[in-house]
């Protein structure tokens, strides 16, 4: 996993302060989460049961773990946010 440095004054010229950015991106990663979590379920709802009765965790289902590498292999939510706070496609406003 690469680590990739973000310049702190990039974050501020977008926001007018770092701690307001921060919040910003913040509720937008726990809403990418959130739409990421509604599509896993509905992807896994799909995967028919299997008929094995126990309920042993070693069990796998190839379908299942494909799903799962699936979402594995996607950006995770708070980088998501980032890019898109730092793109200028995140609107927002203050409650009055």
């Amino acid at each position: 996993m690469n680590i990739e440095p973000i310049d702190l004054r990039e974050i501020e010229k977008h926001a007018s302060n770092i701690y307001e950015a921060i919040v910003i991106a913040s509720k937008r990663s726990r809403l990418i989460n959130d739409e990421n979590k509604i599509e896993y379920n509905a992807l896994l709802s799909t995967i028919p049961e299997s008929a094995n009765d126990d309920d042993a965790e070693e069990f796998e289902n190839p379908a299942q773990l494909k799903i799962s590498l699936e979402f594995d292999k996607r950006e995770k939510p708070h980088i998501q946010a980032l890019k898109e706070f730092l793109d200028g496609k995140i609107e927002y406003k203050y409650k009055k």
